[in-house]
């Protein structure tokens, strides 16, 4: 009795590490992108705040 034909768990092993690789990569380019609009966000409220004090001085 034939048992069919062998599976490619080769290849399924290469599409899963590709995968985990394109999900990881996704997950960090979020991350990085919440850090730099976290950091505008504070230079924007920095200066707001420090324009705001040199209007009231003067």
């Amino acid at each position: 009795m034939a048992k069919g034909p062998q599976k490619d768990s080769k290849n399924k092993a290469l599409h899963t590490k590709l995968l985990k690789r394109k999900k990881a990569k996704v997950q960090e380019e979020k991350k990085e992108r919440a850090l730099r609009l976290k950091e505008i966000i504070t230079k924007m409220n920095q200066q707001k705040k420090d324009d705001e004090s040199d209007t009231q001085s003067v």
